[in-house]
């Protein structure tokens, strides 16, 4: 199961310099570059969830995260404008597994490469017969079959500490959550509060009142995927396209919780 996260990691980190993702960042952008099958699954997965969220999901964003902080460097004293308004096209080729970028563009894939991690652990392990087990990745979360007492995987949702509403307990039956929250990841400066999401339209961190959204889905890596493109969309929006989309979702702006019609379909 190791060897499963070792790939992604291998692969798709941001922070690994010799990682596949990286050596291709660091490659002229306009040229083609052959991927490996997973890196490939996960980047049309990834524009896959652009598309469907109207660019809310940018996985070309890595620029501007490593400008702000949010990648394998720190933050630089000032991010210039232009890297917001620059081409961050990626393209991918499904009949050759190649893809290539736009001279403003650096893939980042951090917002979904963590939920395929708990998803190739998972499938490593339903390969070798295990039938039972809850998988678990900094905080995003696989539960399949039962528990040894026949209970399902209980988990509790963390809410953002700022909040009054009470956590959510699950069971993760042939189930997987995963959890965007701006309260975990960011840093502080002149007093200000900035969130690791980037709204893809102004190139800056995201200030649209969101502080956490949670998706149920069968598998991690699309939980993950659409938590984050959500918490980028906001909760009006985010919300009805998770209804449109029919997904399981939980917005947390505030003190008010926004609830989709697959989340409460669950309760039912």
């Amino acid at each position: 199961m190791r060897a499963a996260f070792d790939r992604v990691v291998a692969q798709m980190s941001q922070w690994d310099t010799q990682s596949d993702l990286s050596r291709f960042n660091r490659a002229a952008p306009g040229l083609w570059h052959h991927i490996p099958d997973e890196f490939a699954y996960v980047v049309e997965s990834a524009l896959g969830i652009a598309r469907a969220s109207g660019g809310a999901f940018d996985a070309g964003l890595g620029r501007l995260t490593e400008a702000w902080g949010f990648g394998s460097v720190g933050p630089i004293e000032a991010v210039p404008e232009q890297l917001g308004a620059s081409d961050r096209t990626i393209d991918f080729d499904p009949a050759t597994r190649c893809i290539r970028r736009g001279e403003g563009a650096a893939l980042d894939l951090s917002g979904i490469a963590k939920g395929y991690g708990v998803d190739l652990a998972a499938e490593w392990l339903l390969g070798a017969g295990v039938q039972h087990f809850l998988l678990e990745v900094g905080g995003e979360l696989r539960g399949e079959g039962m528990r040894p007492d026949g209970q399902p995987w209980w988990v509790d949702v963390e809410m953002p500490p700022t909040s009054s509403i009470p956590p959510w307990r699950m069971a993760l039956h042939d189930l997987s959550v995963a959890t965007s929250g701006n309260y975990r990841r960011g840093f502080m400066a002149d007093g200000r509060h900035y969130s690791h999401s980037f709204d893809p339209v102004t190139g800056r961190p995201i200030a649209n009142g969101v502080l956490s959204v949670t998706v149920l889905h069968r598998r991690c890596m699309m939980a993950d995927g659409w938590a984050t493109a959500l918490t980028v969309l906001g909760a009006e929006a985010g919300i009805g396209l998770a209804d449109d989309l029919e997904l399981a979702a939980c917005i947390v702006a505030g003190d008010r919780e926004y609830l989709s019609r697959g989340w409460r379909a669950m309760l039912d």
